[in-house]
């Protein structure tokens, strides 16, 4: 059977589901193939299990520490079958909600395993979908335009490939039925740091192997730095510059055993877990991309700022063509590519207006350039830092740790990058993301009048710093 149609979306994931919306929404008929369940990575082993974990594991924490706030309580004990039903109980009911959204929308849901075709008797040129359907049939889809949106996996390293048991990748830490004593993380990008951090609080020893000089590699440096201080102050051992002898991996007594070098030194780790989490890889085989002219990058697809490949009518978004690897980024990406392909006003995609964030305990965020990103672009910059423990409102939430960064253009005053390592910073960094896409100076955001006492006041306060006319340093 063939169905043709204006849009088809390969993947339904956060990406894919709301371009397929959009679409929808601009009066396009729409069909969306996936082979396991709406919501992709992100819903099902990825950002909303995840964070679930983690406020299961920061409300622990603020529970054993009430006595700072003059609340003595005895018999906190936490029961981690309950926070798994906490966390997919969530899940599925976000689940629904996207199934909900696709009959809203009259998008027509094929379960099945798509692969991209070349030119046949179908259609003149490649774009169109062979689906094998979940009951062995086969469908064909014919668009008019595809959005190529397939996703991403856990990357392993040879010789620590995930086995469920000793060997973990974040898919399979997310179902883990009972909580080991010890673990050791292999990485210190935003998925390690923020394991470690869910980890440590539920009372789980946690060391961090990470081969950068810094946690966080593509964050601030200071930033970086105030984490690791942050995380070693709660029992965290982090180690940086340290590259893991994956060779020399073995199990004993049922623990794992692995060496590690750090410069001419070699160490000896062990723990009862190790967590690979060294990044994420695209999901581009096996969809049929050799049977277009479709380029690709480092295995990534390459698109250009409307999300286009190298077929126009084929578009590609999220995970797969590599760039943030942000939900929130995909999602921005299937709009723009939706709103090309459809004639609607685009202004394309801009990656320095993305916010990015790691909900450890303390959160960071950031959007825009780095000190050293901006300086390395030959920029003339201006900086300046604000603590939270200069603002009220951190100090009565018993959360006084981190710090804001502005960096602004020393010649232009244009606003650079914002960098915020603190309480609530994922929420906080809206604030930056906004004035980046408004193209605001420091001057401007410092003018604007925030509640008191307010988390928000600290982006005012670095703000007037730039200008040297902090009030509260």
């Amino acid at each position: 059977m063939t169905i043709s149609c204006d849009v088809a979306v390969l993947g339904g994931g956060t990406g894919g589901y709301i371009a397929a919306i959009r679409a929808a929404q601009l009066g396009k008929e729409v069909v969306i193939i996936e082979q396991d369940k709406l919501g992709g990575t992100c819903l099902h082993r990825g950002c909303i299990p995840s964070k679930a974990l983690l406020r299961s594991a920061e409300l622990y924490a603020q529970m054993k520490d009430s006595a700072s706030f003059g609340i003595e309580a005895s018999g906190v004990t936490l029961v981690f079958p309950k926070v798994q039903e906490r966390k997919q109980g969530i899940v599925d009911q976000l689940h629904k909600g996207v199934q909900y959204l696709m009959r809203k929308n009259k998008i027509q849901v094929l379960q099945g395993k798509g692969r991209v075709i070349g030119p046949s008797i179908f259609s003149p040129k490649s774009g169109a979908v062979a689906v094998e359907l979940s009951d062995g049939e086969m469908e064909t889809v014919v668009p008019a335009n595809l959005i190529i949106a397939t996703g991403s996996r856990p990357r392993s390293l040879p010789g620590l490939t995930p086995d469920g048991m000793h060997i973990l990748s974040s898919d399979e830490a997310l179902t883990m039925e009972e909580l080991p004593e010890s673990m050791l993380i292999v990485g210190g990008g935003v998925i390690g740091v923020e394991w470690a951090s869910l980890l440590n609080d539920f009372g789980v020893q946690v060391t961090v192997v990470e081969a950068a000089e810094q946690l966080l590699p593509a964050e601030d440096e200071e930033v970086a730095r105030e984490l690791q201080k942050q995380l070693q102050r709660r029992g965290v051992t982090v180690m940086t510059g340290v590259k893991v002898l994956t060779d020399t991996y073995e199990v004993k007594d049922g623990r794992v055993h692995i060496s590690a070098q750090r410069g001419e030194e070699v160490l000896t780790l062990q723990g009862d877990k190790l967590l690979v989490s060294v990044g994420r890889q695209a999901n581009v085989e096996n969809i049929g991309l050799e049977n277009t002219d479709i380029g690709l990058h480092q295995g990534f697809i390459r698109v250009n700022e409307h999300m286009q490949t190298t077929e126009p009518h084929i578009y590609a978004i999220g995970d797969c063509i590599g760039g943030l690897q942000l939900a929130h980024a995909a999602s921005h990406e299937g709009l723009v590519a939706v709103n090309h392909l459809a004639g609607e006003p685009s202004h394309g995609y801009n990656a320095s207006q993305v916010p990015r964030c790691v909900y450890t305990r303390p959160e960071v965020a950031s959007v825009g350039f780095t000190e050293k990103e901006a300086k390395q672009e030959g920029r003339e910059v201006k900086t300046a830092k604000v603590p939270f423990s200069a603002i009220g409102k951190a100090l009565v939430q018993g959360e006084r740790e981190g710090f804001v960064k502005i960096v602004a253009d020393a010649v232009t005053n244009d606003l650079v990058g914002v960098q915020i390592i603190g309480a609530h910073a994922t929420e906080l960094i809206a604030q930056a993301a906004l004035a980046q896409l408004l193209d605001a100076t420091p001057w401007e955001i410092g003018q604007a009048v925030f509640a008191h006492p307010s988390l928000s006041e600290i982006i005012g306060e670095a703000a007037l710093a730039v200008e040297g006319r902090s009030l509260s340093l």
